[in-house]
């Protein structure tokens, strides 16, 4: 059979501009459906570097190589076994006739094939596949058909709708146009180029040709070449004022999808601006505007920025003009803000924490405050920090969203604080740290830096985890309204990372009471409200433990190592090895982790399979054990040559990984441990344990008992057993 000719395929949607956001999900959906149709139909493509192409007034599928027609089509129609399709005289039956004549042939011309229940009849046939330009109606009716768009826009009288009116369609298969439409629009070879240097049709010979063709008509419609042209553009304005551009991945994802033709103004405002914290005029330039800060050498802000207008004006003073005059209002009022929430002053803004609701059954803002405060001055103590300072900082990390600039910018939670605490005098670690107990913001951000900052940052998400489950709001499928997973995750990382060897467990009792105090404060701050709007009896004396669900710390715990499974997964830890040491529920999560990177090293070591393999092999033995079995083996009822000199090993490795355990070195007892494994394989190369003397058996159960007790002393290694 001969291979089909290749051909290149251009599909391109013209459309009105396209929501920004949505622009690179809806290139990749209509690349992915025209594959996924063209597939489904049996057409070989060769993709090579093909990708989505897209600007903001078109969607683009360039495919290099699709084959004219489809392979020969096959099929297989399964007919009547032959005693129900032959009579006795080797006849055909009415059946097989029906058959054959729904197949289109005669009897005689049908097949036969076998299965388990004997042979019987079968058409066959083969059929020339359909031209690909024939198909390609089905193929774009499918691919638009898959498109995410929540919201399509209706047009004119029209019943369809689109993310935007389409305005043109192109579909080309080598040099001859599909006879394809959609949307009402008739495919062709016309396409259109830049809305002000080139609003004209513009003719597309051949698919190959496309994007070269559309580079002449000032749009670079590759979206990797665009945004290089855009960091281009913007580093070589900012080197021409001296100072380096601030160009945010979401910012410039943006940027490019606003453009078809990117070219950098450079702009300026007024320097008494920059009073105001810089992170507030960031977020009004990328978020509000999309424009790009320039920094000075030290990475602080400047009064210049960088547009990028999608033309090459003749007069670019009048561009520059035009954004100086749309941000300078947005300024004007950050620092208006600013100033205002400086007269107020941090401490305060606190006031009005009381009126502002955390969680009904939770109380106020300034009730999980004085818990956060309570809590961190208790780990300060236990890690070197001072406690009064953690104090502080928490009681103040909350004010700032009170203050105008927060209500207006709520990213700048925590941010806004430091400044207002910098102005207000505060030692240097609690203004940090009113910043750092955000951190780690999002995924992949650092955890916080100062020591204060991060004793507020665990002492926080102690509370929201507390807080949350004794509130009955533990994450269900996709709701987390408190962000409790990302909390567990960002308190088990700082707690990590931080290597503070904390004890998690006591530290969840103790927030989980502070909680539950407070949630019995809330019921009758609340009964005492309603007591003042209707006079009447009033109930005191309720039961603590009534108004309270039973919270357990080990619901939290386990809810924290599952965040935890997913850190160690993408740093490259082995399931198996995790499980080893989650099985044990180290008290400490730093604790966890230098478990964690013991058992790596223990993994790599020759003796660690077996040990493993052994170990599980004890474990299965003492789970079948009725009954008690000793503590410690009596030395007068061991006989065989191995168990003797395993007792003597078990006893050494004792006395060898004591200190070390005792000062968490794992990677040395684990090391020591491994030096079992030539008597535990002849213990149980030559040594039965279930025998009929029951004292020699439970003596051999107990040395087993001792030495799996040793062995899962860093970790359960029977994980490690494959």
């Amino acid at each position: 059979m001969t291979a089909s000719p290749i051909h290149p395929l251009l599909i391109e949607l013209g459309t009105e501009e396209l929501p920004v956001k949505a622009l690179p999900g809806l290139a990749q959906s209509l690349f992915d459906g025209v594959l996924a149709a063209l597939d489904k139909r049996g057409v070989a493509v060769e993709r090579g570097d093909a990708k989505p192409l897209y600007s903001p007034r078109r969607l683009a599928v360039l495919l290099p190589g699709v084959a004219t027609e489809q392979p020969e089509q096959t099929s297989e129609v399964l007919g009547p076994y032959l005693n129900i399709a032959l009579d006795a005289d080797g006849q055909p039956t009415k059946a097989l006739q029906g058959f054959a004549a729904k197949a289109g042939v005669a009897w005689t011309q049908l097949q036969k094939t076998s299965d388990a229940k004997g042979e019987r009849f079968v058409h066959r046939a083969t059929t020339p596949g359909a031209r690909t330009l024939d198909l390609l109606q089905a193929v774009l009716d499918e691919a638009m058909a898959g498109m995410p768009i929540p919201k399509p826009m209706r047009w004119g009288a029209h019943a369809y709708g689109f993310a935007r009116p389409l305005h043109w369609l192109v579909a080309l298969l080598g040099d001859d146009v599909a006879n394809v439409e959609t949307l009402g629009i008739r495919a062709g070879r016309e396409t259109r180029g830049h809305r002000f240097h080139h609003d004209g049709n513009v003719t597309i010979a051949r698919p190959l040709d496309y994007v070269e063709t559309l580079r002449g008509a000032q749009v670079l419609v590759d979206p990797d070449e665009r945004r290089a042209r855009i960091i281009e553009e913007v580093e070589t304005a900012a080197r021409v004022l001296n100072g380096n551009a601030r160009v945010d991945a979401d910012n410039l994802a943006q940027v490019n999808c606003l453009n078809e033709w990117p070219v950098a103004v450079t702009c300026a405002f007024e320097r008494d601006f920059l009073q105001v914290p810089q992170e507030a005029l960031v977020a009004t330039m990328e978020t509000n505007q999309k424009f790009f800060p320039v920094l000075d050498a030290g990475g602080t802000l400047t009064e210049h920025f960088i547009g990028i207008a999608n033309i090459e004006s003749k007069d670019a003073s009048e561009i520059r003009k035009g954004y100086e005059r749309v941000i300078r209002p947005r300024f004007a009022d950050a620092k208006f803000f600013f100033d205002e929430d400086l007269k107020q002053g941090l401490d305060a803004m606190g006031d009005g924490l009381k009126t502002v609701t955390y969680q009904a059954k939770l109380g106020s803002v300034a009730d999980k405050v004085a818990r956060v405060a309570a809590l961190a001055e208790a780990i300060a103590s236990q890690v070197g920090v001072e406690p009064a300072l953690a104090r502080r900082a928490a009681e103040l990390a909350k004010n700032d969203l009170q203050s105008r600039m927060v209500n207006e910018f709520p990213e700048l939670q925590g941010i806004a604080g430091r400044y207002y605490a910098q102005r207000a005098g505060e030692p240097s670690e609690v203004s940090l740290a009113i910043d750092e107990a955000y951190q780690p913001r999002f995924a992949g951000d650092d955890i916080a830096l100062s020591g204060t900052g991060k004793v507020l940052a665990i002492a926080e998400r102690l509370d929201t985890l507390a807080g949350g489950f004794a509130a009955g709001l533990k994450p269900t499928g996709n709701k987390d309204p408190f962000a409790l997973r990302r909390n567990a995750l960002g308190l088990a990382r700082t707690i990590i990372e931080s290597g503070f060897d904390l004890n998690l467990v006591s530290l969840l009792q103790a927030q989980i009471d502070r909680v539950e105090d407070s949630m019995f404060e809330v019921g009758e701050r609340i009964k005492r409200e309603a007591a003042k709007k209707a006079p009447g009896p009033v109930l005191t004396g309720s039961a603590r433990g009534k108004l309270v669900p039973d919270l357990r710390y080990q619901e939290i715990y386990d809810f924290i190592l599952d965040r935890l499974r997913g850190y160690y997964s993408d740093k490259g830890v082995p399931t198996s090895h995790f499980n080893a040491v989650a099985e044990l529920k180290p008290k400490s999560l730093y604790d966890f982790d230098r478990r964690i990177d013991a058992i790596g090293t223990f993994a790599q070591l020759p003796e660690a399979a077996a040990l493993a393999a052994a170990n599980k092999r004890i474990g299965n033995i003492l789970k079948k054990v009725e009954g008690e079995i000793p503590n410690i083996e009596d030395h007068t009822l061991l006989s065989e040559p191995a168990e003797l000199a395993l007792a003597e090993a078990v006893e050494a490795v004792y006395g060898e990984t004591g200190h070390a355990l005792a000062h968490g070195d794992y990677v040395d007892a684990l090391a020591h441990l491994a030096r079992l494994r030539p008597q535990v394989d002849a213990f149980f190369d030559n040594v039965m344990v279930n025998v009929e003397d029951a004292a020699i058996r439970n003596n051999r159960l107990a040395l087993l008992k001792r030495l799996a007790d040793r062995l899962g002393s860093v970790a359960a290694i029977e994980h490690l057993s494959t």
